[in-house]
C-alpha cells in the first residue's frame, strides 16, 4: 500500500513538473522589467550632497545622493526607477578600493557611471551607460567609490576623470 501511495505522489510530481517544462515559453527581460516596473515606484531619498570639484578645488556642481552602502542597495542602486531629477544622483560606497564593475541590468534610465578612488578622485567615467545592458563596465584604475547620474550630465557640467568628488551624509 505504501509503495502504490509513493508512485502516485512521484507519478504526480513528475507530471507537474513535466507539463510546466512543456508548457513554459522564455519570457524576456523587457517582460520581466514591465511587470516589476508596473507594480513598483521608487522614491528618491535624500541621504546626503556631493560636490563635484575641479582639481584645483573649485566647485562644478553638485547634487543630491541616496547612498547605497550595504551588498544590497549596492545591488538593486538605480534599478527600475523611472525618472530622476538632473540634481539627483546615487553614491555607491565600498569597503575596499579594487576594480569595479557595474552594468545596466533592470536600469531604466540612461547613465553616466563614475568611478573615484579612495582619494576621492574621479579614475573612469562611462557615459551614457546603456539602459537593459547586461555588458560589464569595469573601473579602469581600482575605485573605492561610484557615483551615478543622468546620462548627460558629466559632459553638461564639464566633469572629467582627474576632478573630485566630496559628500556629506544628511
Amino acid at each position: 500500500m505504501q509503495i502504490v501511495v509513493l508512485l502516485v505522489i512521484a507519478a504526480s510530481l513528475g507530471y507537474l513538473v513535466l507539463s510546466n517544462l512543456l508548457t513554459s515559453k522564455e519570457v524576456s527581460n523587457s517582460e520581466v522589467d514591465k511587470t516589476m516596473n508596473s507594480k513598483i515606484t521608487y522614491t528618491f531619498q535624500k541621504e546626503g550632497e556631493l560636490v563635484f570639484a575641479n582639481s584645483n578645488g573649485g566647485t562644478i556642481s553638485k547634487i543630491d545622493i541616496e547612498i547605497a552602502d550595504d551588498d544590497t542597495q549596492r545591488q538593486v542602486g538605480l534599478m527600475m526607477r523611472r525618472n530622476m531629477k538632473l540634481d539627483q544622483g546615487m553614491l555607491f560606497l565600498f569597503e575596499e578600493e579594487t576594480y569595479q564593475s557595474f552594468w545596466m541590468k533592470n536600469t531604466i534610465l540612461p547613465l553616466d557611471i563614475i568611478y573615484v578612488n579612495s582619494q576621492k578622485e574621479i579614475v573612469t567615467i562611462y557615459k551614457n551607460a546603456k539602459p537593459y545592458s547586461e555588458e560589464s563596465l569595469p573601473s579602469s584604475k581600482p575605485a573605492q567609490y561610484v557615483v551615478e547620474v543622468n546620462a548627460g550630465y558629466t559632459d553638461q557640467f564639464g566633469i572629467n576623470e582627474g576632478d573630485k568628488v566630496v559628500w556629506r551624509r544628511d
